[in-house]
């Protein structure tokens, strides 16, 4: 079967090289962004009739896309569900481990997954209310609050931030000429600070965390009974829940220009987060500042120019 994808996501998509992340152990690893495309009408008939789904076209937005999938509305018998499609990447390897440890539980339910083809049936959510619609105080607190429904122990199928931090250590040595330099030293002597309290066990680094946690991947669910807010695509890895604030800094770009002191406003997010959460909130702010350069530095790379100005303003705010 073959769907309309909208021609900005499969530009996006076309300029895609295969993840270098994702390692032969890995299924479809080596995959660029032009062979998903290509195979995107296969896997969608594959999926369909894995799981005896029909195409629920009835909302002139059944089909929606973000960076990495196209989410399908879908129907299992007469039951609204929907039909995600994600090209490989490494987060997205681990999204539906994730989604089985949480069970529903402040998180979109899980219905059933073929990792090797990056397919997941989901249940449906209001696509239409995303936490992005509340008031900025209201977003952050419910951040806060499902970073602690979100918290459990990790199983040992996760990759870990201390795993994965020698490799931003390495980044943040490199020559970066378009990134602060100070901004990088500060970064990568914070983050060998971090790591060596996850190493010795002085912050438990084994918990479940959703690391792309901000208020568009946070929906209302159409089912009765599932709560207010529900959060999606968690990219999840073992960590501690302080590395999970800094994605609900750096979005609401807009609201962070207009404030009258975007120090205090950036902040001011991280720290309702955490004391929702009942986070530490150095850690917190020095988890987020790594973050940030982390993200300065891709942009650097992939020649975002606006993600690359707005990443480096938001770490100056944080840094120390």
């Amino acid at each position: 079967m073959t769907i309309e994808i909208p021609p900005s996501f499969a530009e996006l998509l076309s300029n895609r090289h295969a993840d270098p992340l994702l390692t032969r152990e890995f299924p479809r690893h080596g995959t660029s962004g032009t062979e998903w495309l290509e195979a995107l009408p296969r896997l969608l008939t594959k999926a369909l009739n894995r799981w005896e789904l029909t195409v629920d076209d009835a909302d002139p937005g059944y089909i929606r896309t973000g960076n990495t999938a196209v989410v399908i509305d879908v129907l299992k018998g007469k039951k609204p569900a929907v039909l995600k499609l994600s090209w490989p990447f490494m987060e997205g390897a681990f999204e539906h481990l994730a989604l089985r440890e949480w069970d529903g539980v402040g998180a979109v339910r899980l219905e059933a997954a073929e990792p090797r083809d990056y397919a997941l049936l989901l249940e449906r959510l209001d696509h239409r209310r995303s936490l992005a619609g509340e008031s900025i105080l209201d977003a952050c607190e419910v951040i806060g609050t499902l970073i602690n429904t979100l918290d459990r122990p990790a199983s040992p199928k996760f990759q870990t931030i201390a795993g994965r931090s020698k490799r931003w250590e390495d980044e943040f040595a490199g020559e970066h000429p378009r990134v602060p330099r100070r901004l990088l030293t500060q970064a990568g002597s914070h983050l060998k600070d971090l790591v060596a309290d996850l190493k010795d066990e002085t912050v438990d680094g084994t918990r479940l965390i959703h690391t792309d946690l901000h208020d568009t991947n946070v929906l209302t669910p159409l089912e009765p009974g599932r709560g207010n807010w529900l959060a999606i695509d968690p990219q999840a890895v073992a960590g501690e829940p302080a590395f999970a604030v800094a994605p609900m800094v750096w979005n609401r770009a807009e609201e962070t220009a207009h404030s009258y002191n975007a120090r205090n406003h950036v902040r001011m997010r991280a720290d309702i987060i955490s004391d929702v959460a009942g986070l530490d909130e150095e850690r917190v702010r020095v988890w987020t500042f790594v973050r940030l350069v982390q993200n300065a530095v891709w942009a650097a790379n992939e020649n975002d120019e606006d993600g690359l100005t707005r990443y480096i303003f938001l770490a100056k705010m944080f840094a120390q």
